[in-house]
């Protein structure tokens, strides 16, 4: 009797949690908002990041970013191809591992936060979490957790092999003289 019973707790616990995965049409709207604000925000930080190289005329920042965004971009699509994991909503593309939106996000939010700063790095990053959030809650469930967490550290990790903090000046030349000593100095930074 005790072995029936939880036979039959087993199949209404089964047919409980299938009934909870039929989405209602407000649930369905949410997830499909959420998705759709996850792939526009994919390129936030990107537009961002060109935003703030154009604003301080910084060249050398923009090839570290082009570096980083080729790095981060190749690796991607090597790992989707090589891995070949399925997505969790059932397709069998191979394609899940890592999540191209989320690496594309945070390897912008990382260039921004490592060449300019928390200041501007800490918005970045909310951006992308939320990119990595939406592949993972959307409408068609794209990604699992795991493949988020592998598209951010990709993203991060190629942007971390290329890009320095900006500075204005790179080169500082001093001069002193004092009781006929003359002194010239001259500071590099990195």
């Amino acid at each position: 009797m005790f072995k029936i019973r939880i036979i039959v707790f087993i199949c209404f616990s089964f047919c409980y949690v299938r009934a909870q995965e039929e989405d209602s049409p407000q649930e369905i709207k949410i997830e499909r908002t959420i998705q759709q604000m996850g792939d526009v925000g994919q390129f936030l930080p990107m537009v961002a990041s060109a935003t703030l190289i154009l604003m301080n005329g910084d060249k050398e920042g923009g090839w570290q970013y082009l570096k980083g965004f080729s790095a981060n971009l190749g690796a991607t699509y090597i790992m989707k191809y090589s891995i070949n994991k399925d997505r969790p909503d059932g397709a069998t593309d191979g394609l899940a591992f890592p999540s191209g939106h989320t690496s594309l996000a945070f390897q912008g939010a990382s260039f921004i936060q490592r060449r300019y700063g928390w200041k501007y790095g800490i918005p970045a990053y909310a951006v992308a979490g939320f990119v990595a959030y939406s592949r993972v809650e959307g409408l068609d469930d794209r990604h699992d957790w795991f493949d988020v967490i592998g598209g951010a550290l990709v993203g991060i990790g190629s942007t971390y092999l290329f890009t320095t903090s900006f500075q204005k000046e790179h080169f500082k030349l001093s001069f002193s003289s004092d009781n006929n000593d003359y002194m010239v100095g001259l500071i590099y930074k990195f």
